[in-house]
């Protein structure tokens, strides 16, 4: 690593609190892991400053929650995300051959008849619940896919995230950019299936709607499957109770056959917010929300000061 000491010295410190919450966490289990989490953020996470965020976040997607209803939620995120941080440690428990015993999949026919086939797709998703399920739930099913990777600032931290990913059986692994793209549509020309993230903030990306906003959003799923004209399948983690999850695979989303190019990438990007809109509507507790998902002058010191009070809608 060509850095100069001192950052060496900050990555080192870094990755020595890194292994001590994923010690203390793994020594419990994942059932006990994920309550201590939770009950941890549900205290520590509104002291946070990403707490305005969600908060923010909540009231642009649901203009008619009132406070109390937006607290309540807020708690439920908190609770959510605090399983995950717990639950992460310990993914090896779901590593194949043991994935089924807490994880429930069901909509899988497609992928696995394109598998047998040899058939590409692509794979899209959001952060949802414990999003890292997805992985095993892949190398359950035994998928030829390779799922995008946006490396860590810390190269030591990096290698103990890409570690942990390969023990529940996520081996390949591609980073985001420019080169990741080439690889991903290189995978797809040969056969091979990706996976990609499609519900956060993409400065460069293009502007659709989300939840009535435009927002900015990354083109790259929609337009490699238009390219490649192959199926754009969504997936998703939910939670049932505690560290016991199901993975849904769903029906394609539309690609649009616009004769303009730029409006029919513009069309199935929509597509796809709408589908991530859908289901952060069924469970939005489950969602990331402290995500600056909109233009930085919605979050303001002052953007999110007021809030609706008339009947609720979550």
């Amino acid at each position: 690593m060509n850095a100069p000491w001192h950052q060496k010295l900050g990555w080192r410190a870094e990755a020595l609190g890194w292994d001590t919450y994923e010690g203390i966490f793994r020594s419990m289990g994942i059932d006990r892991a994920g309550d201590a989490g939770a009950a941890i953020l549900r205290r520590l996470g509104p002291m946070a400053s990403v707490q305005n965020v969600a908060r923010i976040n909540m009231q642009r997607a649901f203009p008619e929650a009132t406070k109390p209803e937006i607290d309540r939620l807020l708690t439920r995120m908190w609770d959510s995300f605090g399983r995950f941080l717990g639950e992460n440690p310990n993914m090896a428990v779901l590593a194949p051959p043991k994935t089924r015993e807490r994880v429930e999949v069901r909509g899988e026919e497609l992928v696995l008849k394109l598998t047998r086939e040899h058939k590409p797709y692509v794979l899209v998703s959001g952060h949802f619940s414990n999003w890292e399920v997805m992985g095993a739930v892949i190398a359950d099913l035994g998928l030829n896919c390779r799922v995008t990777y946006r490396h860590a600032n810390n190269p030591i931290i990096d290698e103990r995230i890409l570690s942990t990913r390969a023990a529940y059986g996520l081996k390949i692994m591609t980073a985001k950019g420019g080169a990741g793209a080439k690889e991903l549509l290189k995978c797809l020309s040969e056969g091979t299936a990706v996976a990609l993230m499609n519900d956060q903030k993409m400065n460069d990306g293009i502007a659709a709607p989300f939840f009535g906003y435009e927002t900015m959003t990354a083109p790259g799923p929609s337009k490699m499957a238009m390219r490649t004209g192959v199926p754009l399948i969504p997936i998703v983690t939910r939670r049932l109770e505690g560290a016991n999850f199901r993975v849904t695979f769903y029906d394609p989303i539309e690609q649009s056959t616009a004769a303009d190019k730029t409006e029919a990438v513009r069309d199935t990007v929509t597509n796809i917010n709408r589908w991530v809109e859908d289901r952060i509507r069924e469970a939005p507790e489950q969602w990331f929300w402290v995500h600056r998902r909109w233009d930085k002058s919605v979050y303001r010191k002052d953007a999110g000061s007021t809030s609706s009070t008339s009947a609720g809608s979550m």
